[in-house]
């Protein structure tokens, strides 16, 4: 048994069962036993990868991107580049190196922001920034980002970001509670709080007992708070991650260790939680904010970005095995069995932006 299991089991027999958000939030954040505060999730050694940390192109196209997203707003000085959520800091390390080639004055000009809470992960892409010739400024909030212009990525954000369940039962919807089964060991069960049937998705009420609706009111918020600087000062936001263009009905919750997936009661702290992003809610609190929001897959991004192109580019001196490892990088990015179906992209700007890959979208 995990040390945070233990006093979440404590916690529970105290004080009784927690929702599903709670014990999500102890799970990752938990100052002492917390997955993102404790361990080493990035790469082959750790329990994900990440698009990053697939292939230097990820970031090279979407540096590419950010560029033309500034150049549409008027190319603006000073300009705020920042990235939220940067875990290693791989994805930050190849857009500088791609705008320093680019445009060097540009970096120059920018202020160059992390958005991270983790001290640990901080050190970390101190640690894989050393090499960078760019000014690089961490913040622990949007909220205290300079304000000018803002052009920010974020990568597996939301993600991460706890989620609340909701169960239907025979006396309606009730929220998704972790509480202590007859043995002492964590289980799932429903509370008393209920949902306003306005937060439920259009097939809800055909849906048997048992089944689970997720709403995820911290990622709206989070959301909000990107939107509201941008829709203040300009600019545009870019924002990677797996999910779903619709709302629905579906259990996404799940636990990855190793990269392999287990029960996401069995051991907190040491697994990383997550569950599938409703981009559409993401889009409603954009466009509270005034702004537009757009959407597509990962594969369509990439592939409208040049993915292609730049493989062809980075192969064409190399070696057979290179090449073998370009196309496999390419595959896993773009191909609809990979990344490319599975992680959807959004692109939040004001209305009259025009921006690259999404300029012809409807809204």
């Amino acid at each position: 048994m995990t040390q945070l299991k233990r006093r979440i089991i404590e916690l529970i027999a105290t004080a009784g069962p927690i929702p599903t958000s709670e014990y999500m939030a102890l799970c990752l954040f938990d100052p002492k036993a917390g997955y993102y505060t404790t361990r080493e999730p990035f790469g082959t050694g750790g329990d994900f990868i990440t698009a990053p940390e697939v292939s230097q192109m990820f970031g090279e196209l979407v540096a590419v991107w950010l560029y033309e997203a500034w150049r549409a707003v008027g190319s603006p000085m000073p300009v705020t580049l920042a990235e939220i959520g940067p875990g290693r800091g791989t994805l930050t390390k190849d857009m500088l190196r791609t705008l320093e080639r680019l445009d060097p004055a540009f970096v120059a000009g920018a202020s160059i922001a992390l958005i991270e809470t983790s001290p640990r992960l901080r050190e970390k892409q101190r640690d894989g920034l050393a090499g960078s010739a760019a000014s690089v400024e961490w913040h622990e909030t949007v909220a205290s980002l300079p304000g000018a212009p803002l052009l920010i990525v974020g990568n597996e954000l939301f993600d991460a970001v706890p989620i609340r369940q909701f169960v239907r039962t025979s006396d309606g919807w009730r929220e998704r509670m972790v509480g202590l089964d007859e043995n002492g060991e964590l289980a799932f069960f429903a509370g008393a709080a209920s949902l306003d049937p306005s937060l439920l998705p259009p097939d809800a009420e055909s849906v048997p007992d048992g089944s689970i609706v997720e709403i995820a009111p911290a990622r709206s918020a989070l959301m909000q708070t990107i939107a509201d600087q941008i829709a203040a000062h300009g600019g545009a936001g870019l924002f990677f991650d797996y999910g779903h263009l619709q709302p629905g009905v579906g259990d996404t919750l799940q636990a990855l260790r190793s990269h392999e997936y287990e029960d996401v009661l069995a051991s907190p702290g040491e697994a990383d939680l997550t569950s599938h992003v409703d981009f559409s809610a993401l889009a409603t609190s954009a466009r509270m904010a005034g702004l537009r929001a757009d959407f597509t897959t990962q594969g369509s991004f990439l592939l409208g970005m040049g993915l292609l192109e730049r493989a062809g580019r980075l192969g064409a001196d190399a070696d057979d095995a290179t090449r073998e490892r370009l196309s496999g990088e390419v595959e896993r990015l773009a191909g609809p069995q990979a990344m490319g179906d599975l992680f959807k992209v959004l692109a939040v700007a004001h209305e009259d932006i025009a921006l690259p890959v999404f300029r012809s979208r409807v809204s």
